[in-house]
């Protein structure tokens, strides 16, 4: 039986339960999140929500706000480079970017490049640490990054304008309008970002961040429409167009540059009757990219993928305390390029989900899930979570599941190096968690334990050379902890808040030397990283400290100390101003790494020193 025959026929049972809907109204909420199975179904995992004022507050690459304010370590390849991150010890394509509710990872790459997503086109962004594979798919091993773009139904015309202007002539600006009633919605945010990034070398007078320039643009466009008072359509768009001239590692080497051009459109059909709730989703998601290795010639190589989404989900409400979800859905994927030949994938899965509050102070959900493929075998995924509030200020959380990754379009079809034959990654991995809490307090302590098996990685072929292919070879161990600290009080018109995050990494792959068997740290992954910041507001002046170490990391696989990357202590200072009356109006000044330290994330790949910003926040 072929994929779309099986397809179409899990389509056929759901659309079985459909026909036992009725008229009934229900009243639809002033809000409709972009992803509600985020929350429903992922309580005894770690969660994080930024706000639109903590997005403000750092600067517009996803990199830098993820990493200032939570626990992920990220492998940058200088500021405005290729970015990918390192979630509990995992590697970047391990995971997922998910954007109203779809996994966006590269099918080239099988990651999200984190300098390519600007921050500031969102409402919220969300960070959930652990496996998400049965609810978003491949690569959502490590953890899943949410971009939500959330509407409002209510009587409101709001604008909001951003600019700022920093060292190294960087600049960034954003526009974002919301029109909406009880009847539509409409949010429009247009961004534009570019720096000259020559910055000169901390503790150098002469050395200079050669051929770093970059410039992106992106619109981001969603509109809902309530047609009654049982049915919605959702429509979210957007666009991404880049040009980023990749810094150099030493003065004689050949500039280049590399071109992004992404679009993603997705449509959404939401009904409510009685106790069931339907939706139907189906997006298209375009990647592209021309890759020049030298600026100075029109050669160029490219790829190119279109990739179409199908998915339904149909939620019941047996009742008050217990819920039943089912989601199927089908991806087609279709790619070529210059190492690539016409390639075309087909994927589709189909899930059930079930969650059960048993009384006031425990609750459970359980997941499982299918996937079916013509490219390689068809997992069988499941995971399992429960929390107890064993007190008014006490909560411990369990949580284990099975995960997956499948190999990329490089990792397959690479033309003289692709193998068709790979595995897909998979994965278990278990958890506990601690919550305590007061009304104007948090501390979560979360510890894991992640087991990798058919790791992907490339490696020389037999006949050596500069030939690589792609191979299912380690086993990985990853384990750790992590903490997450909240404390805000008020005195008077005094408003003080702190947030701290901690996170201790072991992931370990276990290789062979000398006929005994170790393990060895993988490439890039620190042991320890601490973030902090505090924020002091009083009337209208705000002002915050942020500051972010990341621990020394391996280069190589054999763990050579020699070649450690060092850690490095960061810091940023900052304090606006709101000259507003009715409306907000607020001008800042930012200090971003006031030590002036000279630090490279990776090997090679210098990092500016202290550098200045003003910006301009208006809201009317």
């Amino acid at each position: 039986m072929t994929l779309k025959k099986r397809f179409a026929f899990c389509l056929l049972l759901l659309c079985q339960i459909i026909l036992a809907q009725n008229d009934s109204v229900t009243k639809l909420k002033e809000v409709v999140v972009s992803d509600a199975n985020l929350k429903k179904y992922s309580g005894s995992q770690s969660i994080q929500v930024l706000n639109d004022s903590l997005i403000d507050r750092n600067q517009p690459s996803l990199t830098s706000l993820l990493n200032y304010n939570t626990v992920i370590y990220f492998k940058e390849n200088g500021l405005g480079m290729t970015s990918a991150p390192s979630f509990r010890g995992t590697t970047g394509a391990q995971t997922a970017v998910i954007w109203n509710g779809i996994n966006i990872n590269s099918q080239f790459l099988g990651q999200a490049d984190f300098n390519t997503i600007g921050t500031r086109d969102f409402n919220s962004i969300s960070v959930k640490a652990g496996g998400g594979s049965v609810l978003y798919g491949s690569s959502a091993i490590g953890g899943s990054i949410h971009l939500n773009n959330d509407l409002r139904f209510k009587n409101e015309f709001s604008n909001q304008l951003f600019f700022s202007l920093g060292s190294y002539n960087t600049l960034s600006a954003n526009y974002r309008v919301i029109v909406s009633s009880d009847k539509y919605s409409l949010q429009v945010s247009i961004s534009r970002n570019s720096s000259d990034n020559d910055f000169k070398y901390p503790g150098t007078t002469d050395q200079r961040n050669i051929n770093g320039e970059y410039y992106n643009t992106s619109m981001n466009t969603t509109f809902g429409y309530k047609i009654n008072s049982n049915n919605t359509l959702k429509v979210y768009s957007q666009f991404y167009d880049s040009e980023r001239h990749f810094s150099l590692t030493s003065p004689n080497a050949t500039k280049t540059k590399y071109d992004d051009f992404n679009t993603r459109n997705l449509l959404e059909w939401e009904s409510k009757f009685d106790r069931f709730t339907s939706k139907l989703k189906v997006a298209h998601i375009g990647e592209s990219y021309k890759y020049f290795s030298n600026i100075k010639s029109q050669l160029f190589t490219y790829g190119k993928v279109e990739t179409s989404i199908i998915k339904y989900d149909l939620a019941f409400d047996v009742s008050d305390k217990i819920k039943l979800n089912s989601i199927i859905d089908y991806n087609s994927n279709k790619g070529h390029g210059s190492s690539i030949d016409n390639a075309n994938r087909e994927t589709g899965s189909a899930s059930l989900l079930l969650s059960h509050v048993l009384n006031d102070k425990w609750d459970y959900n359980a997941t499982i899930h299918q996937e079916i493929t013509d490219n390689y075998g068809n997992p069988f995924l499941f995971s399992f979570g429960t929390r107890y509030q064993f007190t008014d200020f006490y909560r411990v959380k369990l949580n284990a599941s099975k995960n997956f990754r499948m190999p990329t379009y490089n990792d397959l079809f690479w033309e003289g190096s692709g193998n068709p034959n790979l595995k897909p990654e998979t994965s278990y991995q278990a958890e506990i968690g601690n919550e305590f809490f007061t009304k104007n307090f948090s501390l979560s302590i979360t510890a894991y334990y992640n087991s990798i098996k058919d790791l992907l990685r490339w490696v020389p072929t037999a006949g050596g050379g500069d030939i690589w292919s792609p191979e299912n070879t380690d086993k990985v161990r990853a384990y750790g902890a992590e903490v997450l600290l909240e404390w805000k009080t008020k005195i008077h018109n005094h408003n003080f808040k702190v947030n701290g995050t901690y996170a201790y990494t072991v992931s370990e792959s276990e290789q062979l030397i000398e006929e005994e068997l170790v393990y060895k740290q993988l490439i890039y992954v620190p042991y320890h990283k601490l973030t902090g910041s505090v924020s002091y507001n009083w009337k209208k002046i705000s002002s915050y400290f942020q500051y972010l170490y990341n621990g020394d990391v391996f280069t190589t696989p054999f763990n050579n100390p020699a070649s450690k990357v060092k850690d490095y202590n960061l810091g940023n200072l900052g304090v606006d101003y709101d000259f507003g009356k009715k409306n907000s109006y607020k001008i800042g000044f930012q200090v971003l790494n006031v030590w002036n330290e000279n630090y490279q994330p990776v090997l090679n790949r210098q990092m500016p020193g202290r550098n200045y910003t003003i910006y301009i926040n208006l809201n009317f």
